[in-house]
C-alpha cells in the first residue's frame, strides 16, 4: 500500500483546493529564465575570455548564479525571497560592467521582476478579495442542491 502524502491525510470531500499564489508564479517565471539567460551568458564570456580569466572561475560564477536563480524560486513563500530576487536582479544589471550587453538585458529582467512581483501581488489580493466575498455569498444562500 502507497504511503499518503500530509495533504492526501488531510483531504476531506468538499474541501477546496488552497489557491496558488500568482506572485509566486510570475516571480518563479522570471528567475528560471533569468538562469538561463546567465547560463547562456557564460557560456559567451567563457569564449571570450578563457585565455585572459581561469576558465573554471567563469564557469564556477556562472553556474552559481544560475543556481542561486533556480533555488530563489524555493524561497518565494517568505519575504526574503524577494529580496535575494531583487539582489540577483542588481547583479544581473551590473554584469553590464563584464558584457556590456547585460546592460540591456539586466534592466530589462529588472522590469520583468518588478511587474511580476507587484502585479502578482494585486492579482493575488483580487482573488482573495473574490474568495471571500464567494464564500459571503455561499453562507448566505445556503449549500448548493444536489443534482439528482
Amino acid at each position: 500500500m502507497a504511503r499518503l502524502t500530509k495533504a492526501q491525510r488531510a483531504w476531506r470531500p468538499g474541501m477546496k483546493k488552497p489557491r496558488r499564489s500568482i506572485r509566486v508564479m510570475f516571480a518563479s517565471t522570471v528567475l528560471s529564465l533569468e538562469a538561463f539567460v546567465v547560463f547562456f551568458a557564460t557560456l559567451g564570456l567563457f569564449g571570450l575570455y578563457r585565455d585572459q580569466v581561469a576558465p573554471w572561475l567563469i564557469l564556477g560564477a556562472g553556474i552559481a548564479f544560475s543556481a542561486v536563480c533556480i533555488l530563489t524560486c524555493a524561497l518565494l513563500g517568505r519575504p526574503l525571497g524577494y529580496w535575494i530576487g531583487w539582489g540577483i536582479q542588481l547583479l544581473l544589471v551590473l554584469a553590464g560592467f563584464v558584457e556590456p550587453m547585460m546592460f540591456v538585458v539586466g534592466p530589462l529582467f529588472a522590469a520583468a521582476w518588478w511587474y511580476a512581483v507587484v502585479k502578482g501581488r494585486s492579482m493575488d489580493l483580487e482573488n482573495a478579495r473574490r474568495d471571500r466575498e464567494e464564500a459571503e455569498w455561499e453562507a448566505r444562500q445556503g449549500p448548493p442542491a444536489a443534482d439528482g
